[in-house]
C-alpha cells in the first residue's frame, strides 16, 4: 500500500508508469510530472480503468474512499459508467463522464452554474469535436466571443471548466494534452472596479456555510442580510426598523441615506424576511436593525462585518463587505438577468438619468423575482446533494 511520502517522492520518468496501492487503486505518474488516481477492474471479461482525480487535489484517503464507493456499486450489481473502448471521446462524452464521476457530490447551486456554462457556452461550440481535435486557438476563440459580450469573469470560468474536463480525460487515457494550459495570460484579465469579491460558486458556498456557523447572532444576521440584499454597507449599517415593510416584503430607503440621493426600494426575499424576524427578537425595540453593541442608539461600526469576515479566515484580497455587491452583479449577469434590472437593484443611476425621471420603483416586479432567485441560488450552495 502507498503512503503520502511515496506519492510525493514519485518522480516523472521518460514514460508514464503506475504505482499500485490496493484493491485496484493505482497512481499514474506522467512524464509531465502530473499524478492521477486510477481504479482498474474487469467487467464482462474486459479490463477497464476509471479516473478518480488528480493528485494532490484528491489525496490518498479521498482516492481510497472513491474506490470503495465504486467497489460497493459493483458489489450491488450496479454498472459503473465507463467507455466501451479507448477511441478518442468527444468533448461532450468526456464532460458527461466528468459530471458523473467528479461532480456528483457538489452543491446544487454549483452544479447549476456548471451546467449553465456547459450547455450555453461550451457544448454548442465544441461538444461534438473529438478531444484530440480541440486545439488552444479553438478555445481562445470561444472565450473571446464571451469577452465581446463583456462577460470577462464568465470567460475565465468557461476556460476553467474546459480545463477540468480535459484533465479528467487525460487521466482516463482519452487524450494526452490540455489545450487550456496554453491560454495562461491570453484572456483579458478581470479587474474588479471596487472591492475584492468571490465569484466561484464553490468558494461562495464555503463563505455561506462559514457565515451561517458564525457564533455571534447579530453579526451573523448582519452578514447574511448584507449578502442576500446586496445593499451598500453604509445603507445596511443605518437600516432602521421603520424602513422595513413586512407586509409588502420590502425595504424602503429614504433618499437622504442613498449615495445618489434618490429613494430606493429593495425587495426582500423569503430568506431575508426570516433573518429580520430573528433579528427582531434581538433589536426590534430599538431604532436600528444592527445597532452598536456599546450604544444601541448608534448603528454598528463600519468595520463590524469586515472584522467578522477576517475572523472567519477570509482575507481582504478575497472578499470585502462591498464585495457582496460585485458578487451579486457578476452572478446575476452570468445567468443573463436583464442588465437594467440588475443595475436598478444596485441603485446605480442609469446612463440617461439626465432626463430626471429615475423611478425608485422601476423594474420592481422583475427585481422581486431577481432577489428571490439570488437568495435561492445562495441557499443552493449551502446544502450539498445527499
Amino acid at each position: 500500500m502507498l503512503n503520502e511520502v511515496q506519492i510525493k517522492n514519485a518522480r516523472p520518468k521518460d514514460k508514464k508508469y503506475l504505482l499500485n496501492d490496493s484493491k485496484g487503486l493505482y497512481l499514474r505518474v506522467d512524464p509531465s510530472g502530473r499524478k492521477y488516481w486510477l481504479m482498474r477492474f474487469k467487467e464482462s471479461g474486459k479490463s477497464h480503468e476509471i479516473s478518480l482525480g488528480v493528485y494532490p487535489d484528491v489525496n490518498l484517503i479521498e482516492a481510497r474512499k472513491k474506490r470503495d464507493e465504486l467497489q460497493s456499486l459493483r458489489a450491488r450489481g450496479e454498472l459503473i459508467s465507463i467507455r466501451p473502448d479507448k477511441s478518442p471521446a468527444t468533448f461532450q462524452e468526456a464532460a458527461a463522464e466528468w459530471l458523473k464521476v467528479r461532480m456528483r457530490d457538489k452543491a446544487a447551486g454549483y452544479l447549476k452554474s456548471i451546467h449553465l456554462r456547459l450547455n450555453k457556452y461550451i457544448l454548442p461550440y465544441i461538444g461534438d469535436l473529438k478531444l484530440t481535435d480541440i486545439r488552444s486557438p479553438v478555445i481562445l476563440k470561444l472565450c473571446r466571443q464571451i469577452e465581446m459580450k463583456e462577460f470577462l469573469e464568465t470567460s475565465h470560468r468557461v476556460r476553467a471548466v474546459i480545463g477540468q474536463v480535459f484533465r479528467f480525460a487525460i487521466a482516463s487515457g482519452w487524450c494526452e494534452n490540455d489545450p487550456t494550459a496554453a491560454l495562461t495570460g491570453a484572456l483579458t484579465p478581470v479587474r474588479h472596479k471596487h472591492m475584492a469579491t468571490l465569484t466561484d460558486p464553490s468558494e461562495i458556498g464555503f463563505l455561506m456555510r462559514s457565515i451561517k456557523a458564525y457564533p455571534f447572532d447579530l453579526m451573523r444576521l448582519a452578514m447574511l442580510f448584507s449578502i442576500y440584499t446586496a445593499a451598500r454597507p453604509g445603507e445596511i449599517r443605518h437600516a432602521e426598523w421603520s424602513e422595513i415593510n413586512f407586509n409588502l416584503a420590502r425595504w424602503d430607503i429614504p433618499a437622504e441615506k442613498m449615495k445618489m440621493k434618490r429613494r430606493h426600494i429593495i425587495p426582500l426575499s423569503r430568506q431575508v424576511i426570516e433573518i429580520l424576524t430573528e433579528c427582531q427578537q434581538l433589536t426590534g425595540n430599538g431604532r436600528y436593525l444592527f445597532p452598536s453593541p456599546r450604544d444601541t442608539r448608534r448603528p454598528m461600526s463600519e468595520n463590524g462585518v469586515r472584522v467578522a469576515l477576517r475572523s472567519l479566515g477570509f482575507t481582504k484580497e478575497q472578499i470585502t463587505p462591498h464585495g457582496f455587491r460585485a458578487m451579486f452583479s457578476t452572478i446575476a449577469n452570468e445567468h443573463e438577468f436583464n442588465r437594467d434590472v440588475i443595475e436598478r437593484e444596485l441603485a446605480h443611476v442609469p446612463d440617461n438619468a439626465i432626463r430626471g425621471a429615475y423611478n425608485h420603483a422601476e423594474y420592481l416586479p422583475q427585481r422581486v423575482k431577481l432577489m428571490q432567485w439570488w437568495a435561492d441560488w445562495l441557499d443552493g450552495l449551502v446544502v450539498k446533494k445527499p
